[in-house]
């Protein structure tokens, strides 16, 4: 999962790029990169924060009224500011392009790219393999004056050919923005605009708390297999080239966006709201005895609050949360996910002493984190810890771009509730249910009536995941984290 911002502006766009990463900061933290264009490309990319990576210089540097931005979180590919987004390419025109997803066929389209058209990708990071697709098919088109039906052409086969979950931002140099979202609309994406200019400025964006933050305006959505085109008069085409189920990622509301995020018409912290009620009914039934409700910081917070609401009990802010550590679960290895536990949260031992504790967190992945806390609640003295998920039990591997690629990864894999209570030691564990979870969301947006659940239910809604293509992505995955280990070593 990363964050994209694409910004088709009237002035220096850098501050705008930089403002907007900021807030979404939270969608990938291995590394960033800006690319503005004024008639030649500018580029500055790096390891770490956005905070970290660009300073003064960058902003007087990084010249242009058209830039996109990208905040990454690795799954394809190795880690560092090497695979960092967005990247470039000089032909057809030059284009640059972000993505946030993961492209499951990415060594074939490799492979094929440099067979066919000699075309040599530098990286492991997948965007490479779109950008380079959709250049190809703009060539192939021997275009003389570039218009929106070329655009639509090349997007349409990049639907044909690239398999897997993609949000794309592009800028083609002097013709025009570019943005698509692949045919099942996996990833979130958003547009607006802002009056500040003779003509408007336009921008794209993973979330719509980033377009909020830039002042843009008009939000709407880039539907599931529609592409959009702002040409060079900043008039806007759009044109549905695919017509697939729309299935958003439910992984989206449970942990990645921002409660003050719109996906797909969906209040996030509505739906967490929602979640926090349905959970508390189930919880009711089991005659529980709790003294106190205590979220995990942060995201648990607004379903933790309606638990505790609904079932008439104490809620504490019983966990203090260091905020410049990072999201411990997009973190690249198990190691600094454990380090950083203790480091990032800090219990308030008199909440927590001679009580029987109701924690709730969005989900409960590896069990890493979720047993660290409730070690770090048994030794302040808590007489009971149950340990409530908003979301249900995650089993299965994700291939569209969340770091959860190999079954082995998963505490609920092959376990009962009460097998998954006895390895985290906690007293009970409750978990959502997946119906629940799709009822939460629905009730934002009644046109939603599929989802991408395959972390939860095992079903794939692109219909291309066979365990061939599991046990690949699993045994390259694998690879990388060894790599990545003998590194930190």
């Amino acid at each position: 999962m990363c964050g994209v911002i694409g910004i088709y502006g009237n002035d220096h766009v850098f501050k705008d790029l930089y403002q907007g990463l900021l807030a979404i900061q939270h969608r990938g933290q291995d590394s960033a990169g800006i690319i503005t264009y004024d008639g030649r490309f500018h580029t500055k990319k790096g390891n770490g924060l956005v905070r970290d990576i660009f300073t003064e210089e960058h902003f007087k540097r990084l010249n242009g009224s058209i830039g996109i931005g990208h905040t990454r979180y690795p799954t394809i590919g190795g880690y560092g500011g090497d695979e960092a987004q967005p990247f470039l390419i000089n032909s057809p025109f030059g284009i640059m392009m972000a993505h946030n997803g993961n492209v499951i066929n990415y060594k074939e389209i490799k492979q094929v790219l440099f067979d066919k058209h000699k075309r040599l990708l530098n990286s492991d990071n997948d965007v490479e393999a779109i950008l380079n697709v959709f250049a190809q098919e703009l060539a192939e088109q021997n275009i003389k004056k570039l218009t929106p039906q070329h655009i639509f052409n090349a997007v349409r086969r990049v639907y044909e050919k690239v398999r897997g979950s993609y949000s794309v931002v592009a800028y083609i140099a002097e013709q025009g923005l570019v943005a698509f979202r692949d045919p099942y609309g996996i990833k979130p994406l958003v547009y607006g605009s802002r009056d500040d200019g003779p003509i408007p400025s336009y921008a794209v964006a993973s979330e719509s708390v980033s377009l909020n933050i830039m002042n843009f305006k008009n939000v709407q959505n880039i539907e599931a297999g529609q592409a959009l085109f702002i040409d060079k008069n900043r008039d806007i085409h759009t044109k549905k080239l695919a017509d697939c189920p729309h299935s958003p990622c439910l992984f989206e509301w449970v942990y990645f966006a921002r409660p003050d995020s719109f996906i797909d018409n969906v209040n996030v912290y509505d739906c967490r709201v929602h979640l926090g009620r349905f959970l508390a009914e189930k919880i009711r039934t089991m005659n529980l005895d709790i003294d106190v409700v205590v979220p995990v910081p942060d995201s648990a917070r607004d379903a933790a609050v309606e638990i505790a609401r609904i079932l008439q009990l104490r809620y504490r802010e019983a966990l203090v949360k260091n905020r410049y550590i990072g999201r411990t679960f997009i973190m690249p290895s198990d190691q600094s996910r454990k380090s950083s536990i203790r480091q990032k949260l800090n219990p308030i031992v008199s909440e927590l002493k001679g009580k029987n504790v109701l924690l709730v967190d969005d989900s409960i992945v590896r069990g890493n984190t979720s047993r660290a806390i409730i070690d770090l609640v048994r030794e302040c003295g808590a007489k009971k810890i149950y340990f409530a998920a908003y979301s249900p039990p995650l089993r299965y591997p994700c291939v569209y771009g969340i770091d959860m690629q190999t079954k082995t990864e998963f505490i609920a894999r092959n376990a009962t509730v009460d097998q998954i209570a006895k390895k985290l030691k906690a007293d009970k564990v409750i978990y959502q249910s997946l119906e629940d979870l799709e009822k939460a969301v629905s009730l934002g947006n009644k046109k939603l009536q599929t989802f991408c659940s395959a972390c939860f239910s095992g079903i794939y809604p692109t219909g291309d995941v066979t365990p061939d293509v599991l046990a690949k992505i699993e045994a390259e995955r694998k690879i990388i984290k060894d790599n990545q280990l003998e590194l930190n070593l």
